[in-house]
């Protein structure tokens, strides 16, 4: 907690400055004497770097769409595509208009344009300044390092929505100024971001990992994994060529099409997806999996997976620096190399639990077609015949013999949660004898509510405030990262070596991953994964473990459309599990059946978000993205 206080506590001063930089480019502090007053002092000029950090998260955010614990609040990218579906409102929100289909440029949320672009704007403003400021000129370096990187953030932020925007440099437009109305094109804005970057590790002034009060800051670990991340989504299918697709023969403007992707297929862009997957395996910033299979407050029994469980909350966890043999001198921060940064409060627990947990639900509801994702304990799927727990799975008790992952991500009928202090409390969502408030079609319209993130010791109805940071990098991603670029790129079986004993693969990848999850490894080894995989069998064993392993994480919604099949995944009905029980035990007489919930809707427009209207509006040079307009031209 004292780590929170000293990290946002100077930012005071900053944000009085900057909360008038609301609007897109042309914003300017309205007093001078405060800009100079700010820059002329080491503790503001800090705090205003700080602000620059507090919107870092934004996108993902569970709560996004409708506000930062407002009742109104209607989930985020989660219920924007097939992992959740949307709380009933009055209200037309941006997930409900993704699910349905009716995205358009006045419905849907400016925030990415806005926020990101205010934040660039603060940026320009701290690199230009900050010389003015009295400061070490090892921590001025540090700190221009620092927000090059979140400059590039937000640039990446833009770019993932929308594909290419306008590049700004370093200038700061002000309300005289003609503001550059043009966007740039996709090719240039990676280029863009990857170049700042790379040039910021290439100064050698970052440290390998932030630990302690400086959690959730820029280190060269977090400068690698992010160009892992950017150079994966530029060689996606989305972004890697136009020949051949759907989406691009329906679009005759070449200059569009610029701002959306590279002209032509370039499979060696995989390739610094691997190398800078590989440099963060590699850091002396010791990233790993935070594997332990002990719930720590109770030792006895062991708990298979319980490391997944303590790294979303891993300021609870610091302490537990050791499990077996293998040493975590951060403890749960281990795998966490980008953390967005807030308070303690029972946001989460208002966003997620149930209502007999004193949960709002403000951030929707599994569907029961994720549920059904996981597989089971031994790693293989529900329906795979050859799995050693196939006819011990039971929708009325789903999380017996399953991937303890699904216990960690979902509450469905007769799990224990925390409710007003009682850890021995049960859900129920049956209908029937013994129904509650948290059935299904009263507290939830789909069966099963989300538990990710919720610590095991807090409700909406508990006093108990726990810590809400949560990671935006972390290790298990670099290791998908990996898998995926070296299978497009060599194949399922190459590897390479971390160190001279250590060898990584796919496969090694996704068996890490698996086994941190506490999946049985089985007398072959492979945790359920198939052995001798095609190179097709190894992308659909990659993109399933990024849908579980990242599930609710703001990863879906991007990932399924950067591999161009969004038009599968967001176009078709999803459901829901109905359960109705008779009789007084309630371990017993239930019967079941899978309904519909909601029809998702995609449309080809729905690959990239709409430029906000009141921009293109006041900037007509500003070209719309495909499908938005009755023309393409």
């Amino acid at each position: 907690m004292n780590a929170k206080k000293i990290f946002f506590g100077s930012s005071v001063i900053a944000m009085m400055l900057v909360a008038c930089d609301s609007s897109y480019l042309d914003q300017t502090i309205t007093n001078d004497l405060n800009e100079e007053i700010v820059f002329a002092d080491s503790t503001y000029a800090s705090g205003f770097l700080t602000q620059i950090y507090t919107d870092i998260g934004f996108d993902t955010d569970g709560d996004r769409f409708g506000g930062h614990n407002a009742m109104n609040s209607n989930g985020g990218l989660q219920v924007a595509c097939d992992e959740a579906e949307f709380r009933q409102s009055s209200t037309i929100t941006t997930g409900m208009a993704f699910a349905t289909g009716t995205v358009n440029p006045v419905i849907v949320t400016d925030d990415a344009w806005s926020r990101c672009y205010t934040n660039i704007r603060r940026c320009n403003k701290f690199l230009n300044l900050i010389d003015k400021t009295p400061m070490f000129e090892g921590t001025k370096r540090q700190y221009k390092a620092e927000c090059r990187f979140l400059r590039a953030w937000y640039y990446y932020v833009l770019v993932r929505h929308y594909g290419g925007v306008p590049l700004l440099g370093d200038t700061i437009y002000t309300a005289d100024d003609a503001i550059k109305s043009t966007r740039d094109t996709y090719e240039d804005c990676i280029k863009y971001i990857t170049s700042e970057v790379e040039n910021v590790l290439h100064e050698n002034i970052l440290r390998p990992r932030t630990s302690g009060s400086n959690n959730g800051r820029v280190s060269e670990g977090t400068c690698q994994a992010f160009l892992s991340r950017v150079y994966l989504d530029a060689a996606s299918p989305l972004h890697n060529g136009m020949e051949g697709k759907d989406f691009y023969s329906g679009i005759s403007n070449d200059k569009l099409k610029a701002l959306l992707a590279y002209p032509i297929n370039d499979k060696e862009r995989w390739k610094p997806a691997i190398d800078y997957s590989l440099l963060v395996m590699k850091s002396t910033g010791d990233y790993k999996l935070f594997e332990a299979h002990t719930n720590h407050e109770n030792s006895e029994p062991p708990e298979p997976g319980w490391g997944y469980y303590a790294m979303q909350i891993p300021a609870d966890f610091m302490d537990v620096t050791s499990y077996g043999d293998v040493k975590y001198p951060y403890g749960a921060y281990q795998e966490i190399l980008f953390q967005y940064k807030e308070p303690e409060g029972i946001r989460l627990c208002d966003m997620y639990c149930p209502p007999s947990c004193g949960g709002d639900r403000l951030g929707g509801f599994i569907y029961w077609d994720l549920c059904e994702a996981f597989p089971m304990a031994d790693g293989k799927a529900i329906n795979d015949h050859s799995g050693k727990y196939y006819s011990k799975y039971n929708p009325v008790f789903p999380k017996v013999n399953r991937d303890p992952r699904f216990g960690n991500v979902v509450t469905v009928n007769a799990m224990q949660q925390m409710s007003a202090g009682d850890k021995t409390h049960w859900v129920f969502t049956c209908l029937g004898d013994g129904a509650t408030e948290d059935a299904i079609y009263s507290g939830t319209p789909t069966g099963v509510y989300i538990k990710k993130f919720v610590n095991r010791n807090c409700a909406g109805n508990y006093f108990v405030a726990p810590p809400m940071s949560r990671g935006l990098i972390r290790f298990a991603e670099v290791l998908l990262n990996y898998a995926e670029a070296v299978n497009e790129y060599y194949g399922p079986n190459h590897e390479d070596y971390v160190s001279a004993s250590e060898a990584i693969s796919p496969y090694t990848a996704l068996k890490k991953i698996r086994s941190r999850a506490g999946i049985e490894p089985g007398e072959d080894g492979m945790y359920g994964l198939k052995e001798n995989m095609t190179q097709d069998e190894m992308r659909d064993a990659i993109r399933l473990e990024r849908r579980l392993e990242l599930c609710l994480e703001g990863f879906r919604f991007f990932d399924v459309r950067r591999w161009m099949i969004a038009e599968e995944t967001d176009n078709k009905m999803m459901h829901g599990l109905e359960l109705t029980h008779t009789g007084k035990d309630m371990t017993t007489g239930y019967t079941w059946r899978i309904v519909d919930v909601r029809k998702h809707v995609f449309r080809k427009s729905m690959y990239f978000w709409p430029i906000p209207y009141k921009e293109t509006m006041r900037m007509p040079d500003l070209q719309q993205n495909p499908y938005y307009e009755t023309t393409n031209e």
